[in-house]
């Protein structure tokens, strides 16, 4: 007897736009979307690990139910699963760390509503950034771009942390510091340096391979 599809439900909003598809992406928050994309799949290339881009994350079988959409999320342990959505509980585990990043429709849900949301849903690291030069109002008042929350172990809730001396966050789960810097936001290691892109480890390993040559007198341009 053939098993059912562990996919049973048929979300609306799978089928369906939601408030997050009806609204214009911003190239800002776009470039850096993708760019942290790029960050976390070779930061974590060695890890089983999904890593998600405005996916459906849904916590009941209610075919109405709305999903939370993160810009990015992160789940350690899992790989991704070939559905059009997530199902708390049933693919797999919440998403351990999520970010979102801010347009002006929905900076302000971001702040006060989302780390509730991601909270309830079981997210151990929720982090919000503003990439829009210059930074939204909300942004200004608050006289930050980078916002953070992480799971406190003794309450089992999420609570709200503070940048540190320098202005950034450290994520346990991430191994690696939140960098501000201005219309991008950066992830560096415990001793400062930079984490990058595939392309950009590439590019770094062959200056530097290049430079060696050249100190032993050898034109690098010559071996291609």
């Amino acid at each position: 007897m053939a098993q059912p599809m562990r996919d049973e439900v048929v979300y609306y909003y799978d089928v369906h736009p939601t408030r997050e598809d009806l609204m214009g992406e911003t190239f800002p928050h776009a470039r850096l979307v993708h760019y942290l994309m790029e960050v976390l799949t070779w930061l974590l290339r060695v890890q089983t690990c999904a890593i998600y881009e405005n996916f459906n994350f849904y916590q009941t079988s209610d075919e109405n139910e709305y999903p939370l959409v993160p810009d990015i999320a992160v789940i350690k342990g899992e790989s991704e699963p070939a559905t059009r959505s997530y199902r708390i509980g049933v693919y797999g585990p919440p998403p351990q760390v999520v970010f979102e990043f801010a347009s002006s429709e929905t900076w302000k849900r971001d702040l006060q509503e989302k780390p509730g949301e991601y909270d309830r849903m079981g997210v151990e690291e929720y982090y919000a950034y503003d990439p829009n030069q210059p930074p939204l109002s909300l942004s200004r008042r608050r006289g930050r771009r980078l916002f953070g929350w992480q799971l406190d172990r003794k309450t089992g809730v999420l609570r709200e942390i503070p940048l540190d001396g320098n202005g950034r966050l450290w994520s346990p789960l991430l191994q690696s510091y939140l960098v501000p810097d201005g219309t991008y936001l950066r992830f560096s290691d415990r001793f400062g340096n930079q984490c990058l892109t595939q392309a950009e480890e590439e590019k770094r390993r062959a200056e530097v391979m290049a430079k060696k040559l050249r100190e032993l007198g050898i034109d690098p341009d010559q071996l291609v």
